[in-house]
C-alpha cells in the first residue's frame, strides 16, 4: 500500500509537468495583445541569435521582427511538446529564428554587399594597449567559431551566447542531445586548434 501511493505520486509528478510558457501561450491565443510577455521575455535572447549569426545590427533587428511576426502569426498552430521544465515555445520560436536567419544567409551570398564598418568599435579604456590586445584575441576567437560549418557554428551560437541546453538545441536542430555534446566538443576542438596555429 506504501509503495503503490509512492507510484502514484510520481505518476501525478510527471502529469503536473508542462511547459513552462504555457500559461502565456494561452493568454496569447486567446488575446493577441498578451503575446507581448512572450515578446519581452525572449526578444532579447533572439536579438543575440541573430546579431552574433549576421554580425550587423540593422539585420539583426530585422531578423527578431520578422520572428516574433511569423511566431504571433503561426501561434494558433503551435502544439506544446518535450517533457520537464524547459519550454517548447521557446524552442519553437528558436527554430523559426534559425530557419529566418538560415534564409536571411542564403539571400546575402546571392546579393552580396559591401559593408559600411569593417571595423569593431572599440570601448575606451584605461590601457588603449592592453584593450587592443584583448580586442584582438576576442576576434580572433570569434572569427575561428565564424570559419565553422554553418551546423557547427549555429550549435556553438545556441549553446554559450544563447545559454540553451544540449536538449534544447538539439529539439532546434532536429538532433538527439548526445549528438549535439559531440557536435560543440568537435567544434569548441576545431576552434582551439585554429587559435593555435
Amino acid at each position: 500500500m506504501f509503495w503503490k501511493g509512492r507510484g502514484r505520486a510520481r505518476e501525478l509528478a510527471a502529469v503536473v509537468t508542462f511547459d513552462a510558457d504555457r500559461t502565456a501561450v494561452e493568454a496569447a491565443r486567446r488575446r493577441p495583445d498578451a503575446f507581448e510577455s512572450l515578446y519581452r521575455k525572449y526578444v532579447a535572447q533572439i536579438y543575440s541569435l541573430a546579431l552574433y549569426e549576421t554580425r550587423d545590427a540593422h539585420a539583426a533587428e530585422d531578423i527578431t521582427e520578422q520572428v516574433f511576426l511569423r511566431a504571433l502569426t503561426a501561434l494558433p498552430r503551435f502544439r506544446e511538446q518535450g517533457e520537464g521544465p524547459e519550454s517548447s515555445f521557446r524552442v519553437w520560436l528558436f527554430a523559426i529564428a534559425r530557419n529566418i536567419i538560415a534564409n536571411e544567409r542564403r539571400f546575402r551570398r546571392r546579393h552580396p554587399e559591401a559593408p559600411i564598418e569593417a571595423a569593431l568599435n572599440l570601448r575606451a579604456a584605461d590601457d588603449p594597449a592592453a584593450a587592443t590586445e584583448t580586442h584582438l584575441e576576442a576576434q580572433r576567437a570569434w572569427d575561428a567559431v565564424m570559419r565553422l560549418p554553418e551546423e557547427r557554428r549555429q550549435a556553438v551560437t545556441l549553446r554559450f551566447v544563447n545559454e540553451l541546453s544540449a536538449r534544447e538545441i538539439g529539439q532546434i536542430m532536429g538532433k538527439s542531445e548526445g549528438a549535439v555534446r559531440v557536435l560543440i566538443h568537435r567544434s569548441l576542438a576545431s576552434v582551439r586548434d585554429s587559435l593555435a596555429s
